[in-house]
């Protein structure tokens, strides 16, 4: 009797496998030959991040109210005002996404080519172009933020507009409903629990990014930190990174309650 031998994987498996792990190992080899690191500079890496956390500590408490407080409300404006701007934008790119409120796959792939080009250019990029367009400050930051937004926002609102149940919306079209109706009664009670964890979720990133554009010169609390390094005064970053760090914190708890609360 011939005796069976248990394998976990077959050899069409083990060779893919196989194939996986050594596509890895070469992309890994040729990114290291690109990054070209320089070996004095990662042997003395340590030493160097010492002696910067050495120098920021401790913390230029002194400092916020005159050069940290205002920059912060400005990020957190510039993140309110961003998401908004992107929940009015995205909306109708939602609706021209969505195959079963819009059939017409021409405004279809026009509405994804707008939504990917949205999520394909980082926030970074917008800012750098709308800083050119409108000079440094919180408008080109707001629009950045907006723009960047679009293609997340729109993109899960158009999913949940296709996911939505077609018996209410087939039993207003039978009854003559127009079609604000339809979408007001059949459709958004529907969406309005994703809509409303899409806005939370989005501005909780537009808080961090908020922080970031303003190294750029888009306004917010990235200006002041990117001018305290530039001046070489670290117990001033210190205090930025530490407030940044708190309000990234306060606003993921706040999300977190809210939608506890709503959805």
């Amino acid at each position: 009797m011939t005796s069976r031998i248990w394998e976990r994987f077959t050899p069409a498996q083990r060779l893919a496998r196989f194939t996986i792990y050594l596509a890895a190992v070469i992309a890994l080899v040729v990114s290291m030959r690109t990054v070209q690191i320089v070996p004095e500079f990662l042997y003395d890496a340590p030493t160097q991040m010492a002696d910067m956390f050495e120098r920021m500590w401790p913390p230029d408490y002194a400092y916020y109210p005159d050069g940290v407080h205002e920059a912060l409300v400005e990020s957190m404006h510039i993140a309110g005002m961003g998401t908004i701007l992107a929940l009015v934008m995205s909306l109708p790119v939602a609706l021209l996404a969505a195959k079963n409120i819009t059939p017409v796959p021409a405004l279809n792939w026009l509405a994804r080519l707008i939504l990917v080009s949205s999520r394909s250019v980082n926030t970074l990029v917008w800012a750098i172009l709308f800083v050119a367009v409108f000079g440094p400050g919180a408008l080109a930051g707001t629009i950045a933020i907006g723009f960047r937004s679009i293609g997340f926002c729109g993109k899960l609102l158009g999913e949940a507009l296709e996911e939505c149940n077609k018996g209410p919306v087939e039993a207003l079209k039978a009854a003559g409903a127009p079609w604000p109706s339809i979408f007001l009664k059949a459709y958004w009670p529907q969406v309005s629990p994703a809509f409303w964890g899409i806005t939370l979720f989005r501005w909780d990133i537009n808080v961090r990014e908020s922080a970031v554009i303003g190294l750029v010169g888009a306004g917010g609390i990235g200006m002041a930190l990117d001018t305290a390094i530039d001046l070489f005064r670290w117990t001033q970053v210190s205090l930025i990174l530490l407030c940044i760090f708190a309000v990234v914190i306060v606003a993921e708890i706040v999300v977190t309650k809210i939608r506890q609360k709503i959805i």
